[in-house]
């Protein structure tokens, strides 16, 4: 089989490459053959060929912007949000596999091919999204030139800093207003364009251009980015219902350049001219006027709300919801609004990658060098950054976050920190995009050393020895889910030698051709080569410590593998005996995946601190390479294992 899938996100950053990654993994670990293609902020990526369409079984689409599936059309498809990508994708894998998505036809009405027989998005968010997207470079645009303008051309006066008239800022000063006055009615259309395809581009654009200008409808102040929002969302339905009508096939050619634009332009202009316009103006200008007025506890609790909706989901749908709003008062000239936001936007990933280095003892190996890209990440905004400390440990990690953003967006309220810029972390004060600089820093700083505390105070200690996996062979996460480890205490006997596995193993000890057809089976196998080697004292003592692990939790712990390990005072030395079982045992692994791989520890009671996971750390590094566990399943031959199992 060989499947097809696109990623997309709003941002067109961390999300798009996630889903990306998590997909093209979940496929090589089924064995399928997998081309993904992103569609981020720099542009497509890793673009299909007509011939890749031609001979792909399926497409995947995780994304949360629209995505041209004009192509696909023929082919089974299935088309989700982008969480879905980084979260589930062999189960989005699986569905194809096993034939629960509907082909993709073309509309025969008009020939459009924007929408999927069966669409498992919400529509309303991913609509949102797709304007949001293409909104957002226009006001970084904007509020960058505007920025730098009147940081470098700007002069004091009575009202504040001002750039002269007649100026070279005064010009770039202009640009970037420019690039503002196109925000709204680029997110009505491609809202609209979301919707219903390129029909419903032309209207949106119309009624968000009418949303922001009152003169419309007369009233003094626009509808702003509300009116935006509603004006995107008409259009967009009117021009989906127009084109569901069924015309005379001469007719047909000319729907969607003349016929849909034009009557649901009138549609959505008529609408909020007459209807809706004023109504909506007089409820964003008594928002804007309450966000201007706040004072005190109001903009305490307003900055309490937008630092907890950041944090919350780190790039997901309440993070959007805040970002937009602080983003839409930029275009108002209420910069303080986004200052907060942009505090809290970078707390989160810096916040936990200095945790990873003043509380070592609260990470994995792995996780304290995914701190160091983790502030790298939050120094450019990206709050995805911390999502894989969340993911390992959410009931933890997320109220650390949020609470350290809380406290980050306070402090910047109350200094009237403001960002001219849709975006937040540290860069965005470096590039001049910000009032009150340095109470910009210091609330970026409060909020990530609050952050860190509350880790401190919330986070349990790991054990500092070793490292292990999980299903999808990601260092650190195993011993979170209880797959390997339990607690750990460092014998105070001698140090034990092992710098390799086959220290602690032999020829006789490797039976490549286990004949046990249940788990107790195979256990008892190994058991009895450990009892024939001499290694027990008490061959029923042992299989005992061995079973009452297994009650604990499974040791089953994917990729085909299993380590079952007992530690008991029947156990002489450490030694391992391993079996080859080539078509698999049900071991209820966390992956769903039968053992072909068994490796069984037997540790003394006295050395379990040392030995114990000296001999795991081993295993977990080694076994994480695809190729080595490949080439140890066929072993026909005990020397042949024995010699692969030395490079461990």
């Amino acid at each position: 089989m060989k499947l097809l899938a696109i990623t997309s996100c709003p941002n067109g950053i961390a999300h798009t490459y996630m889903a990306a990654e998590n997909l093209q993994k979940a496929a090589d670990e089924l064995g399928i053959e997998m081309k993904v293609e992103t569609q981020g902020s720099i542009g497509v990526e890793n673009e299909f060929t007509d011939v890749d369409i031609q001979e792909a079984d399926g497409v995947i689409i995780a994304a949360d912007r629209t995505v041209d599936k004009s192509r696909f059309v023929g082919k089974k498809l299935i088309a989700v949000g982008v969480q879905e990508g980084i979260r589930n994708p062999k189960e989005l894998i699986q569905k194809v596999q096993t034939d629960q998505v509907p082909v993709y036809k073309a509309d025969t009405q008009t020939g459009d091919t924007n929408k999927p027989q069966k669409d498992n998005q919400n529509p309303v968010y991913r609509h949102l999204m797709n304007g949001v997207s293409y909104m957002i470079p226009f006001i970084v645009v904007g509020g960058l030139l505007i920025a730098i303008a009147l940081t470098i051309g700007g002069e004091p006066g009575p009202g504040g800093i001002a750039i002269p008239e007649g100026s070279f800022w005064k010009t770039i000063e202009s640009i970037g207003a420019a690039s503002f006055s196109f925000m709204v009615p680029i997110l009505a259309g491609f809202i609209a364009y979301s919707i219903a395809d390129r029909p419903g581009l032309a209207p949106g654009m119309i009624g968000g251009f009418i949303a922001v200008n009152g003169s419309f409808y007369n009233s003094e102040a626009g509808a702003g980015f509300l009116g935006g929002i509603i004006a995107g969302f008409l259009a967009g339905y009117a021009a989906l219902w127009i084109k569901k009508i069924k015309v005379p096939k001469m007719v047909q050619p000319i729907m969607p350049i003349i016929i849909i634009p034009v009557f649901a332009s009138l549609f959505v202009g008529f609408v909020f001219v007459l209807l809706i316009g004023a109504p909506v103006a007089g409820v964003f200008e008594g928002l804007t006027n309450w966000l201007a007025g706040m004072q005190g506890t109001s903009s305490i609790l307003l900055a309490l709300i937008l630092g907890a909706m950041i944090a919350f989901d780190m790039g997901g749908p309440v993070n959007k919801v805040a970002f937009l709003f602080g983003a839409a008062m930029i275009g108002e000239g209420n910069y303080e609004i986004m200052g907060p936001v942009a505090v809290a936007i970078g707390v989160p990933p810096i916040g936990l990658g200095l945790a990873t280095f003043m509380f070592k003892k609260k990470f994995e190996g792995a996780q304290r060098e995914a701190g160091k890209a983790s502030i790298t990440m939050g120094f450019f905004g990206i709050t995805e950054g911390a999502i894989p400390f969340a993911a390992q440990d959410p009931l933890r990690v997320i109220p650390s976050i949020m609470v350290g953003s809380m406290a980050g967006s306070v402090v910047a309220m109350l200094s009237g920190v403001g960002d001219r810029v849709a975006h937040g972390g540290p860069i965005v004060g470096l590039l001049g995009a910000v009032d009150n600089v340095i109470m910009f820093f210091i609330s970026i700083i409060i909020g990530a050393i609050v952050t860190a505390l509350m880790i401190r105070l919330l986070k349990k200690d790991v054990e500092p020895t070793t490292e292990s996996v999980d299903m999808d062979g990601d260092p650190s996460v195993a011993r979170e889910n209880n797959v390997l480890e339990e607690e750990t205490n460092p014998s105070t006997e001698e140090k034990s030698d092992i710098n390799n596995i086959t220290d602690i193993t032999s020829l006789d000890l490797i039976d490549t051709d286990l004949t046990g057809s249940t788990r107790d089976d195979v256990i008892d196998e190994l058991i009895e080569k450990l009892d024939k080697a001499g290694v027990l004292n008490s061959a029923a003592d042992f299989k005992g410590a061995i079973l009452e692990r297994e009650q604990e939790s499974t040791t089953g712990i994917g990729m085909n593998i299993a380590i079952p390990h007992g530690k008991s005072d029947a156990v002489k030395k450490p030694t391992v005996a391993f079996g080859i079982k080539k078509e698999g045992v049900d071991w209820k692994s966390l992956d769903g995946t039968d053992a072909k791989l068994i490796f069984m520890l037997a540790v003394p009671k006295k050395s379990e601190g040392d030995a114990h996971l000296k001999i795991l750390q081993m295993l977990s590094r080694k076994l994480m390479d695809d190729e080595f566990r490949e080439k140890l399943i066929t072993a026909n031959t005990k020397e042949e294992a024995y010699q692969l199992l030395e490079q461990i």
